[in-house]
């Protein structure tokens, strides 16, 4: 794939005007204060794997209407005292797979807590969250895009990213975890979930990773590409062409644009200048109108793959260069 969005000197200045709905920080912090009705209860199972230089803990805790989440808490066997935490998002589609899928940051040192997504796990690896939508729904194209989509209460993504809070303070809860140092990772959706996050719960949040983040920006993706999964809101939108606006509107909700913007944490990004899912210009109005100290790693003939292992290189060495 040829590049096909701005040229690189275009997409370091791309600040586009941002469509921030006038009640987004009511809307959340109801939102999380709803949520937080419920106690976080959240338990760790030890579990074998087979894996004799990490503790394995099975997670359970209340997400979203106190809604039991699935997750994997990794200790290095061997360490001193309370360890920082890297809190892991996954990729659309994706679940929690097994610890053994797990194990870069739990070995560079960190406890490593990984959310399942509900709803998710049976496209590229599997889970074990189940989505229940207590609020009500709407049809909605196949996929998780357009779930609720016609009201900021019932959207999908209104449950991941409640559970996505949750899930830091369930790591915070563990007798192992520094809950003063928390780092939040993720690729893809994940990357967006860790935005999502680190505008939700800034003083929570001492470090953000988010890699070729989708959830960004998306009106212009949804007119730029029509890859999936943004091409599931294309795809809704070209059979309910009455509900272009409204729909746009629940989106505004959940932009990592304005998400960004709330962040104080320091951020190391990353983009594939040949993304056809995340394109450049969207994680790039992101990262421009991100509030904090940042850093944008830019992976120049490489697609949605981003910088793959060799970003995790970067990643373990910029979380070393914060807190040794």
């Amino acid at each position: 794939m040829p590049f096909f969005d701005m040229p690189l000197e275009q997409l370091q200045a791309y600040r586009p005007e941002r469509n921030e709905p006038d009640d987004f920080d009511a809307f959340w912090h109801a939102t999380l204060d709803n949520a937080r009705q419920h106690a976080i209860n959240a338990t760790f199972e030890p579990v074998d794997y087979g894996m004799k230089l990490f503790e394995t803990f099975d997670v359970t805790f209340n997400g979203y209407a106190g809604q039991p989440i699935k997750g994997w808490l990794l200790l290095p066997r061997q360490r001193e005292g309370v360890l920082p935490c890297v809190v892991q998002y996954i990729g659309y589609g994706g679940g929690r797979q097994f610890p053994i899928n797990w194990l870069d940051w739990a070995a560079a040192g960190y406890a490593h807590f990984v959310m399942d997504t509900r709803g998710q796990g049976s496209v590229w690896s599997n889970g074990d969250t189940p989505d229940i939508n207590p609020d009500g729904d709407n049809p909605s194209f196949p996929g998780f895009m357009t779930r609720g989509i016609l009201a900021p209460h019932t959207y999908y993504y209104r449950r991941v990213f409640t559970d996505a809070v949750r899930a830091v303070e369930a790591a915070q809860s563990h007798p192992a975890v520094d809950g003063s140092k928390i780092a939040l990772t993720g690729g893809s959706q994940g990357g967006g979930i860790a935005l999502a996050v680190a505008g939700l719960i800034p003083d929570s949040v001492q470090a953000v990773m988010p890699d070729v983040p989708f959830l960004c920006h998306y009106r212009r993706a949804t007119q730029m590409i029509d890859t999936h999964p943004y091409g599931e809101i294309s795809k809704f939108l070209m059979i309910h062409r009455d509900e272009v606006q409204t729909v746009f509107d629940t989106l505004a909700y959940f932009d990592g644009v304005n998400f960004a913007t709330r962040a104080t944490a320091p951020a190391l990004f990353s983009v594939g200048l040949m993304d056809t899912i995340c394109p450049p210009s969207t994680v790039y109005a992101a990262y421009n109108h991100y509030a904090a100290e940042k850093q944008m790693l830019v992976y120049e003939y490489n697609n949605h793959e981003g910088g793959g292992s060799y970003h995790t290189v970067e990643k373990i060495q910029y979380l070393a260069s914060k807190w040794g």
